[in-house]
């Protein structure tokens, strides 16, 4: 768990990672975005290495709170049913594009990142297996005959819409045009 200002300190590097990219990415723009005295952000992560381990570190933590929430309403619902599957889906995806875009955007900087950085490369891929683990449990339940590779299919399939919605020319699916979409490729892979 973070201090309040390490996760202020993080919050704010999250966003200017979105807004400008890893070159924006400095202790003193996140000093003058956060409306912090200068060298507060040194104060916390003192290299610019430590910094963005603060970044990746606490954008996991939010996403896995994002999967936690699709895991509590998963526990409750009747993944059998398809269609309650892809609303759960849906709604997790659509809330990535919408109100978690800044979020998003700043996922694949960091993750272009971790491929030169071996030291965020395992917090990046860590973070990838428990999604992954998160899906194949979903389509466990579901009834898939191979939830593993699904899974891995699932979440392949997912981060291409996400991207094409957020950082590529497609369009910003709403909740029903997801939905169908998601609907279609759950049932090549929970058909029997």
């Amino acid at each position: 768990m973070l201090s309040s200002r390490a996760q202020l300190v993080a919050d704010t590097a999250l966003a200017l990672v979105a807004e400008r990219g890893m070159r924006g990415l400095t202790h003193r723009a996140v000093d003058e975005a956060a409306g912090l005295p200068p060298g507060s952000t040194s104060n916390v992560a003192r290299t610019r290495a430590a910094l963005l381990e603060l970044v990746v570190a606490r954008f996991v933590e939010l996403e896995m709170g994002r999967w936690a929430g699709l895991a509590e309403r998963a526990e409750a619902a009747d993944l059998t049913d398809p269609d309650v599957l892809a609303d759960l889906i849906a709604e997790f995806v659509h809330g990535l594009i919408t109100m978690g875009r800044v979020a998003t955007i700043a996922r694949y900087e960091l993750a272009l990142e971790a491929t030169r950085r071996p030291e965020l490369r395992r917090v990046y891929d860590e973070a990838g297996r428990q999604y992954r683990s998160a899906a194949i449990a979903l389509l466990t339940a579901a009834g898939s005959a191979d939830p593993v590779r699904h899974g891995h299919q699932l979440v392949a399939f997912l981060d291409g819409l996400i991207f094409d919605a957020t950082a590529g020319a497609g369009p910003v699916f709403g909740r029903d045009e997801l939905r169908a979409v998601v609907r279609e490729a759950l049932a090549g892979m929970l058909s029997r």
